[in-house]
């Protein structure tokens, strides 16, 4: 009788260089962090942005064609005449580029949002086969290594890990391209994360893109 074959629990990739980011394609691995320190001008528009009154929440389809240089459709218009935006949406640009020719993507959604409480205050997957998650400024998202929490209780609040040091945290700049559910060969091993909670008083900016074609 063959023994089953059994499958290694999936892992993460951190490093220095954005060429970290390309073994998230790679089999058994189920997230790969680019860990970069955001550009000065970059940081800049962030705070003078954050600082307004205002909700930030734009949300867009982009189109990616072959031989055609990325055109970001007009975001944050309003706030054009801040110090770094034409850093910040170069940078935009970048992550779309770079999202797209990872996984040769014909359409990308992007998600650019300020939070002032979590969205996903408990730990679960996404059921998306990969999402480039990066927060901008702020308290980032956190993750689990594989054995960390029952994948059976995942939105069980009595099941989640009550030692600080069982949970990762990103941090504000990375760049995460964390795999769900459904990517194939990767059912049942989607990252475990969460949302964080900001202190009282502050906001993160939170940027997501997905692979939609």
């Amino acid at each position: 009788m063959l023994a089953l074959k059994l499958r290694p629990p999936p892992r993460a990739c951190l490093g220095t260089h954005p060429e970290v980011l390309a073994e998230a394609l790679q089999e058994g691995v189920n997230l790969a962090v680019w860990q970069r320190r955001l550009p000065a001008q970059v940081e800049d528009f962030v705070r003078i942005l954050l600082a307004q009154p205002l909700e930030v929440s734009e949300s867009v389809q982009i189109e990616v064609g072959a031989d055609e240089q990325l055109r970001l459709p007009a975001l944050l218009r309003a706030q054009a005449d801040f110090h770094g935006y034409g850093a910040f949406v170069a940078d935009l640009t970048w992550l779309v580029e770079a999202f797209a020719c990872l996984l040769g993507a014909r359409r990308i959604g992007l998600r650019l949002r300020s939070l002032a409480k979590p969205m996903c205050p408990r730990f679960h997957v996404d059921h998306v086969p990969l999402r480039l998650i990066s927060t901008y400024a702020g308290v980032a998202s956190e993750w689990l290594e594989e054995g960390g929490m029952d994948r059976r209780r995942l939105g069980d609040a009595q099941a989640e890990p009550r030692d600080s040091e069982r949970i990762q945290r990103l941090q504000a700049g990375w760049v995460a391209l964390a795999k769900g559910e459904k990517w194939s060969g990767n059912e049942g091993a989607g990252l475990i994360h969460r949302s964080p909670t900001p202190p009282p008083g502050e906001r993160r900016l939170l940027l997501t893109l997905d692979w939609l074609a």
